[in-house]
């Protein structure tokens, strides 16, 4: 099959698209490809002109796909630094990343990206009119490489820098997901236990026609009410979960009230801490080794560190420092950072290599959750067992009580 040459098209200054053709040679074989062009017109001329007669034209459609994820702009950030690393042109490797990626939503992404570029924009307007899936933080980093003339490089730095975000984020969730996945089976298994089987055990109790051990009498009375009113609990529990989720999703206070909980956990904060340092660090260190300055950086760090009570104690910092404070300092006025934390910045300020003390607190950091992240499921592993032990042989003992009971008396 062969493809035309997209250089063969007539730029008109219009928003350009793809097209599928298919035509014959001038030996009269049959020939397809598809060519980026303003028009059908464009394509017709362009192809006669490498003396293709087009018998078929068509606009090329983007079959739906999946959401795009953080992940899926990782990959493609690696994937650019990688082309443009290797000295293919700009334009060329978003042709290849885009015909090469499996998820079509992210391909269109990246044919609108290049047809943006490819009618006048820098990399960075283009990514800014997809705010979605690219932050502040990516756009300066991308415009600070294009205005330096080290483009390939800070590409190269952001997708070291979101693949390390995404790890860390991803290592948090499975800490989370095991035990939010057993009390989620506890439920169903409890609500099944009350709403079938001790209605069972009910009936084969009224005819022995004595009292009852309170323990089961307790655990009857909480299955008539699950039998009675389940459609409320199951519905109240979901919905009221639902509502939860939106209000914390789109209320500055709730996520602020969300945020400082998570950090006083018991179990979990010390690592959500731990996960939000490093962030904060990762993200300070790559824009400062961009080139960006410092109080400039900070306007985009805080939003990075994903949470409230460390994005209000960034813009503190940031004020601080616009008036001449140093970083130490401002990060010791916002008691939010650890003492190791800011030795280092200390350390990095009067040698004059900050970015590289902060990536080694964020080496450190990742280190430390990556230990967390083992030792927690080593720890909630027995826990969750015996919870699930006193929970379910609870039920079943009080149910048997009876039995027991008059097994004695025979």
């Amino acid at each position: 099959m062969a493809t035309s040459a997209s250089k063969g098209a007539i730029n008109t200054g219009v928003k350009e698209i793809i097209y599928l053709w298919e035509g014959k040679d001038k030996s009269g074989k049959i020939v397809k490809g598809e060519l980026r062009a303003g028009s059908e017109t464009i394509v017709n001329v362009t192809l006669r002109r490498q003396g293709i007669l087009v018998t078929k034209l068509k606009k090329k459609t983007f079959r739906s796909g999946k959401k795009i994820s953080d992940k899926d702009i990782t990959l493609f950030t690696r994937q650019l630094a990688t082309m443009m690393k290797a000295g293919v042109p700009l334009l060329q490797s978003f042709d290849i990343v885009a015909k090469g990626h499996s998820n079509p939503s992210v391909a269109k992404l990246i044919q609108d990206i290049r047809t943006d570029i490819e009618t006048g924009s820098s990399l960075n307007q283009a990514f800014r009119k997809f705010p979605l899936y690219f932050d502040n933080l990516f756009c300066n980093l991308v415009a600070a490489g294009e205005q330096a003339g080290i483009l390939e490089d800070l590409l190269t730095r952001l997708a070291v820098y979101k693949e390390k975000t995404q790890a860390i984020k991803g290592k948090i969730k499975s800490a989370l997901f095991y035990p939010i996945s057993i009390l989620v089976v506890a439920f169903v298994v409890t609500s099944v236990i009350m709403i079938w089987v001790v209605p069972a055990f009910k009936d084969v109790f009224k005819s022995f026609g004595a009292d009852l051990p309170a323990p089961t009498l307790f655990v009857m009375a909480i299955s008539d009410f699950f039998v009675a009113y389940w459609y409320i609990i199951f519905g109240g529990l979901f919905s009221g979960l639902y509502l939860f989720f939106q209000s914390w999703k789109r209320s500055p206070k709730v996520q602020r009230v969300m945020d400082r909980v998570l950090l006083q956990a018991p179990i979990f904060g010390e690592v959500i801490r731990k996960a939000t340092i490093a962030r904060w660090t990762r993200t300070l260190a790559t824009m400062f080794a961009a080139g960006v300055p410092l109080v400039e950086s900070l306007d985009s760090v805080g939003g990075a560190s994903g949470n409230t009570i460390y994005i209000d104690a960034t813009k503190k910092i940031q004020t601080e420092v616009s008036t001449g404070t140093s970083l130490t300092a401002a990060m010791q006025n916002s008691n939010v950072f650890p003492n190791m934390v800011t030795q280092m910045v200390a350390i990095g300020e009067e040698s004059g290599a900050l970015d590289q003390m902060l990536s080694k607190v964020a080496d450190f950091y990742e280190a430390e959750v990556d230990d967390a992240v083992a030792s927690l499921s080593s720890l909630m592993e027995p826990l969750i067992m015996a919870i699930l032990g006193v929970l379910i042989g609870g039920l079943v003992v009080a149910m048997y009580l009876p039995i027991f009971k008059l097994g004695a008396v025979v």
